[in-house]
């Protein structure tokens, strides 16, 4: 596993016992059957920071399987940390990017749902390209998904979600859940960072797209 950044205590040893136990390698195509040891919907979370949501998501519905893919390594041990502690068995994670993971491993109509929550905003426009929720990469996304699986965004950068919406209205296979934004669904929790952000004045906006065809 690739390390960016430092780690160390806590951190280095969650990593060093738990990845080759919770951790998936990327193998083309990717096994869900091996990977949990059963059949079930599966969810793929894109960019999982420290884990606490999504250990929370997975620990609430153990019917469904929930992939968490995360490249920050502080992260990726809180939340090995959290499925041991737990006793998760329908949580495991990939180490790296998001989208080739699913342009290589993931097969088409595979998915249950995709969950981007507050993904980095790429603010200055000249780096607008960078942004996850673009058509190529909703396209993408949305061949995962199995028909009636949905993908759920949620941001608290007002512009990013009026092009997000644009986006996701725009894709054909998609369909709008709700007029425009979507309330909060009970399934994702609140986060420490969305906490600070209401604090601090800033709109919290979900999206949840259908794929219909």
């Amino acid at each position: 596993m690739a390390r960016r950044g430092r780690v160390s205590g806590r951190h280095e040893e969650g990593l060093e016992r738990f990845m080759p136990v919770y951790g998936v390698d990327g193998a083309v195509p990717f096994d869900a059957q091996k990977a949990y040891g059963r059949k079930a919907p599966m969810v793929l979370e894109i960019g999982s920071g420290m884990g606490d949501a999504t250990a929370a998501m997975a620990e609430a519905d153990p019917g469904r399987d929930y992939l968490a893919v995360e490249i920050h390594p502080p992260g990726i041990a809180n939340l090995l940390w959290l499925i041991e502690e737990k006793g998760l068995s329908n949580l495991r994670i990939y180490d790296g990017d998001a989208l080739d993971f699913a342009g290589t491993a993931l097969k088409e109509d595979s998915l249950a749902a995709v969950h981007v929550y507050f993904p980095d905003p790429w603010p200055k426009p000249r780096h607008h390209k960078r942004r996850i929720i673009s058509p190529e990469r909703v396209a993408l996304l949305r061949s995962r998904l199995a028909v009636g699986g949905y993908i759920h965004c949620a941001t608290d950068w007002v512009e990013y979600a009026e092009q997000m919406l644009r986006v996701l209205t725009a894709d054909p296979g998609l369909g709008n859940t709700s007029e425009a934004y979507a309330p909060r669904p009970d399934h994702r929790p609140l986060t420490k960072f969305e906490k600070r952000g209401v604090e601090a004045g800033r709109e919290i906006r979900d999206l949840v797209f259908q794929r219909v065809r």
